[in-house]
């Protein structure tokens, strides 16, 4: 069965990267796996939603071996449980400077900016966004982090932004057909 799932040609080419797609995506949460809100309970603990469909996204992405990275601002215990939730390997919490932790990153996993795609909302994101290969930011992101983005989602942050640019990073890399395929197979039909 083909997948329902389009992009423009000259899209796939851009998120393709070099090679055979991008080998690592970089993910902001506040504003791109959040909606951007805080929500501060008596006690101080801190309440983010997070989207199911942007869970998977990310799931999937690791399964079609592209390297889902978390970086972001805050530190919460939310985030953390999402991301153990999620089972990623690599996250950076309560970072000022996400340049030089992506850096790090990068280097530890041995992967170049051009193979790099990012989604970010906000100033902070900036920086990654100016290098990486390939830039995408939410629907709802901050006016500059639109401008200097090569794909802006039709989805907000929070609300599928992220499935949609794990999907584009697929499709870019020629996976996502086969992942999808997989999953249209149940364990009792093989």
């Amino acid at each position: 069965m083909l997948p329902a799932l389009t992009f423009a040609p000259e899209l796939l080419l851009r998120a393709q990267g070099p090679g055979l797609g991008m080998r690592a995506a970089i993910f902001d949460v506040d504003g791109v796996l959040t909606d951007g809100s805080l929500y501060i309970g008596d006690a101080g603990e801190v309440f983010k939603a997070f989207s199911v469909l942007d869970g998977q996204g990310l799931k999937l992405l690791a399964q079609g071996g592209i390297v889902p990275i978390v970086i972001t601002g805050r530190d919460s215990a939310a985030v953390r449980r999402r991301v153990a939730d999620l089972g990623l390997k690599h996250a950076h919490y309560g970072v000022k400077d996400k340049l030089a932790a992506a850096q790090q990153v990068l280097a530890a996993l041995g992967i170049g900016w051009e193979e790099l795609a990012v989604i970010g909302d906000d100033w902070p994101d900036l920086p990654l966004m100016a290098r990486a290969g390939f830039a995408c930011a939410p629907a709802n992101a901050h006016a500059e982090a639109r401008a200097r983005a090569h794909h802006v989602t039709a989805a907000r942050g929070g609300q599928g932004a992220a499935r949609e640019f794990c999907d584009l990073l697929l499709v870019a890399s020629g996976r996502y057909a086969a992942l999808l395929d997989g999953h249209l197979t149940t364990l009792d039909a093989r």
